[in-house]
């Protein structure tokens, strides 16, 4: 089961670090992305990152700001999100993909973990 962690809430500037983790299984395998979903909008492909360390894609809209990375494990998928901005508020989520390059589609997404909260305010 996956389980995204690291939410919180942050002044905007802030930073905070998503993990996303699958206890006793490793990520490495597949392709993980993160997603977001605002009160009231869509689910949206923040970023990802293919399996064995491939190929990574960030979103326009945080690109420069955020980075995917995995631990060298690959039991953990981070994502490192600096610059926090209001708009930013939403629930992340974590989740695997058997498809590789990694795409910010969520059907390309079969295992989804729990979202943990991320709150950008002053």
């Amino acid at each position: 089961q996956l389980q995204a962690s690291g939410g919180g809430w942050v002044q905007p500037g802030g930073s905070l670090r998503l993990s996303c983790a699958a206890p006793g299984f490793t990520l490495v395998d597949y392709s993980v992305g993160w997603f977001r979903q605002a009160p009231g909008k869509e689910r949206e492909g923040v970023s990802c990152i293919g399996s064995y360390g491939g190929t990574t894609y960030t979103a326009a809209s945080v690109r420069g700001r955020f980075t995917i990375s995995r631990d060298n494990a690959g039991s953990t998928v981070y994502l490192r999100m600096n610059d926090l901005r209001p708009e930013d508020t939403a629930v992340y989520f974590c989740a695997t993909s058997a498809y590789s390059p990694c795409t910010t589609v969520p059907d390309s997404y079969s295992s989804w973990g729990q979202g943990t909260l991320v709150t950008v305010s002053s």
